[in-house]
């Protein structure tokens, strides 16, 4: 790979995303308990929703848009298996004996079966691309005399694949894994350092949360009419509000991630920044359908460091006279933005952008763009231009 230093020199290093959404009644991320997720910041509890659970819609959106996809599970030997007994015709005694080897081979120790793993397992879940499924039965079939001559896998047992051949595989990456990272220590060398940084989203002003109280009916017994009662009753938990979501992105990091090549560094930020803007969680969607897109989107490209406004909201924005957040939400990041400027100067700050819903021109936020798509792809076009001596 190569080194920060022997990359092109940018004119910009980072490429931040600022979003404001305004979120319908919904439940984008619940925890343990099913709750809506919260914090509070300043004096007031905000909904928000965590980073990972954002970032695992991004990298979904991220995939369906780039063609490539990859593969996050402890199951791995379980989908060797599968491949090898459904799509290349082995006996099934002989394809889960793969599968065991595969899920055991490896740097990574492995789990027996249990009540809750039907098979071999991985103590940690390895994060390859999709197609090291396809990789990993071609060792198998390399390796079919072996394997037909081995022993089901019990502790104690040794897999007669190399472990070299499999972690080999466990080391493959594709763009969705330069860009977001892996973490895989059980490999020597399958570690990646993400290029994006994502926070946790939250709203601009404090919410409240909501329960729903609902019953099921039984269609039967509606129209019997011999009984009364719902069949099922239960509650759930919701919330709305103006949501600010924030990201950056390191393009000296993901340039190290590809080995220089700028082309795919732009692919891939395009790509990521459209993942970013216009994703959204998917829980609860069959009952609020809360599919908004943002009300307005800031990017920036810097060359000394990122900049979050997160902090244009410490102090809850106020509904306006029509009982609104979403136009003083923009109208305070652009407050913000604009006095953060005066701050820090002229220093690091290469190009910035807005497109929204707004109808007023909001100071602070760079050239006003007539469209997402647009603003995206002339922040990465500005970010890899090389600097100038």
């Amino acid at each position: 790979m190569s080194s920060i230093a022997s990359q092109p020199a940018l004119a910009g290093r980072f490429i931040d995303f600022h979003v404001l959404q305004s979120v319908p009644y919904a439940n984008l991320n619940r925890d343990d308990t099913n709750s809506v997720k919260t914090v509070q910041y300043g004096d007031r509890e905000r909904t928000r929703v965590s980073s990972q659970c954002w970032k695992r819609a991004v990298r979904r959106y991220f995939q369906r848009s780039i063609g490539e996809k990859a593969l996050r599970t402890r199951r791995i030997g379980e989908a060797v298996e599968a491949a090898l007994r459904d799509e290349r015709g082995w006996p099934a005694d002989l394809a889960r004996r793969a599968g065991q080897h595969i899920a055991t081979g490896s740097s990574i120790k492995a789990d027996p079966p249990s009540e809750e793993e039907p098979a071999w397992s991985t103590n940690a879940m390895v994060y390859v691309p999709a197609s090291a499924v396809t990789e990993l039965a071609d060792l198998a079939e390399t390796h079919r005399v072996d394997l037909e001559g081995a022993k089901d896998m019990k502790k104690g047992v040794k897999s007669v694949l190399a472990q070299a051949d499999i972690d080999a595989v466990l080391r493959r990456r594709n763009g969705i894994i330069n860009l977001f990272g892996r973490m895989l220590a059980e490999v020597d060398g399958a570690g990646v350092d993400g290029a994006v940084q994502l926070a946790h989203a939250l709203t601009t002003h404090g919410t409240d949360v909501e329960v729903d109280y609902f019953a099921a009916v039984d269609d039967i017994t509606e129209a019997w009419r011999d009984t009364t009662g719902s069949a099922h009753m239960g509650s759930g938990e919701f919330s709305a509000g103006v949501f600010y979501r924030y990201a950056t992105l390191d393009l000296a990091d993901l340039l190290r991630n590809i080995g220089g090549d700028v082309e795919a560094a732009r692919t891939l930020a395009t790509s990521f920044g459209e993942a970013f803007v216009l994703s959204l969680p998917e829980a609860k969607k069959t009952s609020t359908a809360p599919h908004t897109i943002p009300d307005l989107v800031h990017i920036s490209v810097r060359a000394d460091r990122p900049l979050s406004y997160a902090a244009a909201f410490e102090r809850p924005v106020s509904a306006d006279r029509a009982g609104g957040f979403a136009q003083p939400s923009r109208h305070a990041l652009a407050h913000y933005a604009q006095a953060a400027g005066r701050l820090l100067g002229p220093r690091g700050l290469i190009q910035a952008g807005w497109a929204s819903l707004e109808d007023k021109d909001l100071a602070g936020l760079g050239a006003r763009i007539d469209s997402f798509d647009e603003l995206i792809t002339g922040s990465v076009t500005a970010a890899l231009t090389e600097a100038t001596a």
